[in-house]
């Protein structure tokens, strides 16, 4: 009955190093993959007309070169993208 109690000891044992070893191999095959971000060129958009504007307090940017699109921040609001017709 001892030499059951052994076995089972060591199949559970197994198992849960081949759980935890599995894990991590597939964590770090997961941060291997991770490929950095691609850089985009900056385009001229002046021509789209398109500002940034802030509804707090009526501040405006025009947009005339996109990249990587964030939009900024004023008087702690995010800025509305407004787009107006060419006159």
């Amino acid at each position: 009955m001892l030499a059951l109690a052994v076995w089972i000891r060591v199949v559970v044992a197994a198992g849960l190093f081949l759980v935890i070893l599995g894990t991590g191999v597939a964590f770090l095959r997961g941060l291997g993959a991770v490929r950095p971000k691609e850089r985009i060129e900056a385009e001229d958009v002046s021509e789209l007309d398109v500002f940034f504007v802030c509804r707090e307090c009526g501040t405006e940017f025009q947009v005339t070169r996109l990249g990587e699109i964030q939009v900024p921040r004023h008087c702690g609001e995010s800025m509305e993208v407004v787009q107006r017709p060419r006159l």
